[in-house]
């Protein structure tokens, strides 16, 4: 048998515990604490979906059903291990635990960009250079069918149940407008994947879905726009919609930019103004999508070969 390769499943972590958000936060900030005012707002938003985020319970269901994939495809060829960004375990910490000869890294987002996906893959390739590791990164998966597939299910399911009248907003973490000057593919990206759903789902472009941005960072600098709640009010004032229907195909896991931004603010919003509101599920660990993320991982593993 081949000598083994591990994945390196890479996520943005969040605080699994109350006493973790402080430390949470301030590795977002890049070491800097924040106030007293920014870190109550976090953890009232916390607070609003329950508590705490079940992004860290998600993300090992995740690792946890892509590593089964892999053993269906090559037993025991393949071991699978979270890398995190802002929370332990750091990508860096992972990696050097890692024995096997070959990593193959994936993030858990379809959407490439260099100020996201590209740092992920960054860290965890001069991690790996440093040992001697062979490393390579799957870049984007926002075209594969069967994401693209389970979306566009999860649109037509609640489009039945909705008003007529319904707009289908597609939805991704916004980024600092300063991506966009050096040609970044991630706004092109959403676009292509959102074109895609809804060819899916049989909507007309742009009466019948459009692109917003949402969880845009609270910092001076511009993000890309327009935002999902500016959006929503634009909906209720200058078109004839009745509902809004949300597809945050940005997300693959429920954790709080989708359970408070959206299922709480944008709803809350939507309701103000006279809208219906419903939000189509994420990927979360759905079988049919993490076997089709693991067969591109023993593509990329045997190309490193």
């Amino acid at each position: 048998m081949s000598e083994r390769t591990t994945v390196l499943l890479m996520a943005y972590g969040t605080p699994r515990t109350r006493d973790e958000i402080l430390p949470y936060y301030t590795d977002i900030r890049r070491g800097r604490p924040p106030t007293p005012e920014q870190l109550n707002d976090l953890a009232a938003r916390y607070e609003a979906i329950g508590g705490l985020s079940p992004l860290a319970q998600r993300t090992e269901a995740q690792r946890a059903r892509l590593h089964a994939a892999l053993d269906e495809r090559r037993p025991g060829g393949f071991d699978v291990v979270l890398g995190l960004k802002h929370a332990d375990p750091k990508i860096e910490v992972a990696v050097d635990a890692i024995s096997d000869p070959r990593i193959v890294g994936l993030v858990l987002a379809p959407h490439y960009s260099a100020f996201s996906i590209g740092q992920y893959h960054e860290r965890a390739g001069t991690a790996a250079a440093a040992k001697g590791i062979a490393f390579t990164g799957i870049d984007s998966w926002h075209l594969e069918p069967a994401y693209l597939d389970f979306l566009a299910t999860q649109v037509r399911a609640q489009l039945a149940v909705l008003p007529a009248a319904t707009k289908v907003l597609f939805t991704a973490h916004s980024l600092p407008e300063r991506i966009l000057a050096s040609g970044d593919p991630y706004p092109d990206q959403l676009q292509q994947t959102a074109a895609a759903v809804a060819a899916r789902a049989g909507l007309s472009a742009w009466s019948q879905w459009g692109l917003a941005w949402q969880s845009a960072g609270r910092t001076p600098e511009p993000w890309i726009g327009p935002d999902i709640l500016t959006v929503i009010e634009d909906l209720a004032v200058s078109e004839n919609a009745a509902g809004v229907l949300v597809c945050a195909c940005g997300f693959v896991a429920d954790h709080l930019e989708v359970l408070y931004d959206l299922d709480i603010e944008a709803a809350r919003r939507a309701t103000a103004k006279g809208l219906a509101f419903a939000r189509t599920a994420c990927v979360n660990d759905d079988p049919t999508v993490f076997a089709a993320l693991a067969d591109r991982v023993v593509a990329a593993a045997d190309a490193l070969h």
